[in-house]
């Protein structure tokens, strides 16, 4: 005789929302449907991937879904064009040519929609990036909420950058370009009417012209990554996976705007897993920490990097820990789904 459980297992039957969130979830969903059906075969999971025949050139595809459409900081617009060209970004790329396709619901008012697309067309200006294809759906009422944007881009790679999430090495300092958080909470508050928009705004920004500067240490910069969905806890777990290394950061080190840290207190959230949308995590060889703080200091984006942690010697592979401020340690999971869905 067999017995069945009376409670239905809704998590493996149902997609759940936060599938979607950039966590464990995420990474279930990947491994055990998507990757398999495309035959994709195993690796890490890099923000952008390589054309096959063509290493020189660097591909990347994302679809945004924020909301609200409009925040402080930006829009769905220019965050589907940075969100883009930072994905190639993170593979040492040169952004070449963006393009972009719009489901939208019918009901949009055409005054957002022009100011959605002048928006994202300002910001593929401002980055040197054009626009080269794209496509456009609409949809009937409720069938999407409001308008959702797909981008995809092509990049060149640097000639002398190689990075790639599974190449950290025991030693490796880690830099952070910037303070975290300012992303998620923005859009959270202004989504609930929450009031901490006052204070803060989205990061929202270009990576490329950051990158750019680290070009000169050439492989002594072996890993990029930004920190969106799941924040900095999420990109740290995933490359301490995919390197196979222990990571270990200071609190102590890590940019937490006070806007920010006071709307995490409130709510509850842990700052190291909310999004960000202009910052960079990168892994680079010892003697190449200085000039690679020199160099991202240098850029506007980077003015505010510094250095949050290290690569362990030895110690447990695919571990992330963070020495608190009285001396403890505690591990850094990564994120089962979203706290804050719906941020990009």
């Amino acid at each position: 005789m067999t017995l069945d459980c009376p409670t239905p297992h809704h998590e493996d039957e149902f997609v759940l929302l936060g599938h979607g969130a950039g966590g464990r979830l995420t990474a279930e969903l990947l491994d055990r449907l998507v990757l398999p059906a495309l035959d994709a075969g195993s690796g890490p999971l890099e923000d952008a991937a390589l054309l096959p025949g063509r290493p020189d050139l660097v591909i990347s595809t994302d679809s945004f879904v924020v909301s609200p459409l409009f925040f402080p900081g930006g829009d769905i617009g220019s965050l589907a064009v940075h969100g883009t060209i930072n994905d190639l970004a993170m593979r040492g790329a040169w952004p070449l040519a963006l393009s972009v396709s719009l489901i939208v619901e019918e009901g949009l008012s055409l005054t957002e929609l022009r100011a959605v697309m002048e928006s994202l067309g300002k910001a593929a200006q401002e980055a040197g990036v054009p626009v080269v294809t794209g496509d456009t759906k609409v949809v009937g009422r409720g069938a999407a909420d409001r308008l959702f944007v797909n981008t995809t881009g092509i990049g060149e790679r640097h000639e002398l950058l190689r990075p790639s999430a599974a190449l950290a090495r025991p030693d490796d300092v880690v830099l952070l370009s910037g303070p975290i958080g300012l992303h998620g909470t923005t859009v959270l508050s202004t989504r609930e009417n929450l009031g901490f928009a006052t204070d803060i705004a989205s990061d929202s920004r270009p990576l490329h012209r950051l990158v750019r500067s680290l070009a000169p240490l050439g492989e002594a910069v072996h890993v990029l990554r930004d920190p969106t969905r799941g924040g900095l806890a999420a990109a740290l777990n995933e490359i301490a996976r995919d390197s196979r290394v222990a990571v270990e950061i200071e609190e102590s080190a890590v940019p937490v705007p006070q806007p920010v840290a006071s709307a995490c207190d409130l709510l509850g959230l842990d700052p190291l897993v909310v999004a960000n949308e202009g910052c960079l995590v990168a892994f680079v060889a010892p003697e190449a920490a200085e000039p690679a703080l020199a160099a991202l200091r240098s850029r506007p984006e980077g003015e505010s990097a510094v250095r949050i942690g290290q690569v362990l010697p030895d110690g447990p592979s695919g571990r992330v820990t963070l020495r608190t401020l009285v001396g403890a340690h505690r591990i850094v999971d990564m994120p089962l789904g979203e706290q804050l869905p719906r941020i990009c």
